[in-house]
């Protein structure tokens, strides 16, 4: 640097300087110190040559008088010339001695000394080389330090500048380069296309929470490792949030959109070794210039809208943005808005649907069911809002309303049980077990006929968790049901390790039944193994005649499902509790009554 370079040689040349400078001082001090010794010795010859003239004159010389003193000094050339009796103290005086006849001190002479003029400057020379060197000395310090904190500074600067555009455990763009690069990509494409792609990393949480955050940064590497391993030439990778990676792609090719999603897709299917084998999905949103926006908001904000429906339709799908997605959102920010309204004002039912014995055909207990009808839209599917309620965070608050409702409605319904869904938000939730223990001492309903139903997912998701969470219910006196077994995660393991009193097969196994000849096996060796392992098995979505007869034939313990009964409000179980309890048993009774109502 110019400023730098500057400094060095100023420094070097005061150093120079400063050198010759003593060095000139040194040999003149060397040569005023020989003519001092050579003036010394001639002072003391003069002065011991007017003393020998003086004794020659006025003969003893032990004692002068001021005439004889003035004499001596005219004739030595001393100047100031005195004699005492006593050495004085060190006055910066020249002195010489004065001895008797018998060689005796009798006193001293003495006279002030001769300081040259080159002395002097030699002397001020040696001063001024002295202070030049300790401010060469100091600039050379200044310039070092200054060297060192020039250096601290660039370092500083090209980590403010990683820090600012790099992702840390990538080292791909961030999110800000990426935009950046998006909308150069759009300022510049002329007649090409431009397709942006959001990648969303399914089971974030999973990885973060196994391996750590050194692990997890290890393991968001080796997938964008694999991501740009599948990319076309010229496309940028960047990492657009946690658990997201996002795609810039500039190309001739209109089908390029179809393309990226299908080589995305692909580059994750191959599982990943880190401590273990993982087998990473990822879900894709893509937008793409011009067809669906022309600046960067816009396809940013579709292929974001894109990514939520991809989401939506399970791990590892890919969708590209149409206009219908963008109608899906407003629709579900509509019923988000309505939800969170009907949550405050707590404006749902309850439905129960019946669960029978599948010997006769008695009602054993029900299965409570949300149920929401809107003011305007009408009945509003659990289907739509309760997956919203999910992704929206108030899973929680309406799972409570449900809970309350159920147990504040069974507790009139002494020979019954209430089954209870609880979603997988609710079971990661640390006041779950105190929530539930509250609302059974709140309505005085007996633990005993509380069942908690659980799905599959939830325990791939926090199996220790789960296990601890299933184990304080079970200590509460609740019995606790599988859902769903067989619908994608089940496994023998599952079924030893978890404690489950209930095992219910999904409906999607009793729907083939006599029409695919291996389901008979299938249930048959679900409920030997349920029994094996002390636990009842509940068969669901049971409509017609043939399936109840061939579950019961395999064994199940209870059944629920249109046959018998559709989900009613609890005013209608009061009234099937109310009949005779033959009617109550009979089974076609039951369907023939509440069949017709919606569910």
């Amino acid at each position: 640097m110019p400023g730098h370079n500057l400094a060095r040689v100023a420094t070097i040349l005061l150093l120079v300087l400063a050198a010759a400078v003593i060095g000139c001082a040194a040999i003149g001090l060397s040569v005023t110190e020989r003519n001092d010794s050579r003036l010394e010795a001639e002072r003391h010859a003069a002065l011991q040559t007017a003393l020998d003239e003086v004794h020659a004159v006025f003969g003893d010389a032990d004692h002068f008088q001021p005439g004889e003193l003035a004499l001596i000094e005219r004739r030595s050339g001393l100047a100031g010339l005195r004699f005492d009796a006593d050495l004085a103290a060190d006055s910066g005086r020249e002195v010489q001695s004065m001895h008797d006849g018998q060689g005796r001190i009798v006193g001293w002479f003495s006279w002030a000394p001769d300081r040259s003029l080159i002395r002097a400057m030699v002397q001020l020379w040696s001063v001024a080389g002295a202070v030049g060197l300790v401010l060469a000395l100091c600039a050379i310090l200044a310039l070092r330090a200054t060297r060192r904190l020039g250096a601290a500074l660039a370092r500083a600067t090209a980590t403010i500048t990683k820090l600012t555009t790099q992702d840390a455990a990538t080292g791909l763009p961030n999110r800000r380069v990426t935009r950046d690069r998006l909308e150069r990509a759009l300022e510049t494409r002329g007649s090409r296309v431009v397709a942006f792609a959001v990648v969303g990393i399914d089971s974030v949480h999973e990885i973060n929470d196994t391996l750590g955050r050194a692990g997890g940064a290890a393991m968001f590497a080796s997938i964008a490792e694999r991501l740009k391993s599948g990319l076309p030439s010229g496309a940028l990778l960047g990492r657009f949030a946690d658990d997201e990676f996002a795609v810039v792609v500039t190309c001739g090719d209109a089908s390029i959109a179809t393309t990226l999603g299908d080589k995305l897709a692909a580059a994750l299917a191959a599982p990943i070794y880190m401590d273990q084998l993982w087998r990473v999905s990822a879900s894709v949103g893509i937008a793409q210039a011009p067809q669906d926006g022309t600046t960067g908001d816009e396809l940013q904000r579709r292929a974001a809208l894109a990514l939520r429906a991809a989401k939506r339709g399970g791990r590892g799908a890919v969708r590209r943005f149409q206009p219908q997605i963008h109608e899906e959102h407003a629709e579900r920010r509509f019923l988000l808005r309505e939800l969170e309204t009907a949550i405050h004002d707590k404006a749902f039912d309850v439905h129960y649907q019946p669960v029978v014995a599948a010997e006769g055909g008695g009602m054993l207990g029900v299965e409570a069911l949300l149920r929401w009808s809107h003011p305007t839209h009408g009945a509003i599917a659990p289907s739509l809002f309760i997956p919203l309620a999910e992704e929206s965070g108030l899973m929680n608050r309406l799972g409570e309303i449900a809970l309350r409702r159920a147990l504040a409605d069974g507790v009139r319904w002494p020979d019954l049980f209430v089954s209870v869904n609880l979603s997988p938000l609710q079971m990661r939730s640390p006041g779950l077990v105190d929530l539930i223990g509250a609302v059974l001492a709140a309505t005085g309903m007996p633990a005993s006929r509380l069942v908690l139903e659980v799905t599959e997912g939830i325990l791939i998701d926090d199996p220790d968790e789960t296990l601890d969470q299933l184990q304080a219910l079970r200590a509460l006196g609740a019995s606790t049901a599988l859902d769903d077994f067989g619908s994608g995660y089940s496994s023998l393991n599952y079924l030893q390790k978890f404690p489950f009193d209930r095992l219910k097969i999904d409906r999607a196994f009793v729907a083939s039944l006599g029409s695919n000849g291996h389901t008979g096996a299938i249930i048959h060796a679900i409920v030997t193994l349920g029994h094996a392992l002390g636990m009842k098995v509940l068969a669901e979505g049971v409509e017609t005649n043939e399936q109840r007869v061939l579950l019961r034939l395999a064994g199940c313990d209870e059944m629920q499902g249109f046959l018998f009964a559709k989900a009613v409000p609890a005013g209608a179980i009061d009234k099937i509790l109310a009949r005779p309890p033959a009617v109550r048993q009979a089974v076609r009774p039951v369907a023939r009554r509440f069949g017709p109502m919606a569910s």
